[in-house]
């Protein structure tokens, strides 16, 4: 990652819960996350939904710098953040250097609209159970898939998150610790089965 003379130029610390920019907005920087995590949230039908949750090595913001369109998403700090930012000539600098800076943006580019578009998908077919596996999928992304999470904060960010009643959220729990795709005990909650989870998340059905 960057060194302590690149993030003297381009670096910049902020706290948790900072909007870093707003859906709607002008925009012509791109960051890229040195420490920390920031949620991407949209605004759907007046709801606001989480996306993804990216952390260290993760970029946001390309699309305004490349494209010139206004901010598709709200990019809020999980946590504190360090993160450096570019303009477009410096985005293109960087590219023009090193060819593998541009393949992994393209790659990571095309992970995000599929993750994107299978949220998408579920809110317009009301697919709760998909919902909630696709944010569970989220939570342990976040953290390691071989970590545990605290049930009781993965039922409250979840229940906020789509506006949907903890008992549902906890029954959709239940169903997946009986189909073995995850273990809930002394509440806190282990992945089992990340390759089901992700299928449910992506909207496959299961047998």
């Amino acid at each position: 990652m960057a060194d302590d003379t690149l993030f003297n130029k381009y670096g910049h610390v902020v706290d948790a819960g900072k909007v870093i920019f707003r859906e709607g907005e002008e925009g012509d920087q791109m960051y890229i996350i040195q420490e920390g995590t920031v949620r991407i949230s949209k605004n759907i039908d007046g709801k606001e939904y989480t996306l993804a949750v990216l952390g260290k090595g993760d970029f946001f913001g390309e699309m305004a710098l490349v494209t010139r369109v206004k901010r598709t998403a709200t990019v809020t700090a999980g946590d504190t953040v360090k993160y450096l930012s570019f303009d477009r000539e410096g985005f293109i600098g960087m590219i023009e250097k090193n060819a593998k800076i541009a393949l992994n943006i393209i790659d990571k580019l095309c992970r995000r609209l599929q993750q994107a578009n299978m949220q998408i998908h579920h809110l317009k077919k009301n697919n709760e159970k998909g919902l909630v596996a696709l944010n569970i999928f989220y939570a342990f992304a976040e953290v390691g898939m071989t970590r545990e999470l605290d049930a009781v904060k993965l039922v409250r960010d979840i229940s906020m998150n789509l506006e949907i009643s903890p008992e549902i959220i906890q029954k959709y729990m239940k169903d997946f610790e009986e189909d073995e795709i995850i273990k809930m005990q002394d509440q806190k909650v282990t992945l089992v089965d990340s390759g089901r989870l992700s299928a449910l998340s992506s909207g496959v059905a299961q047998k």
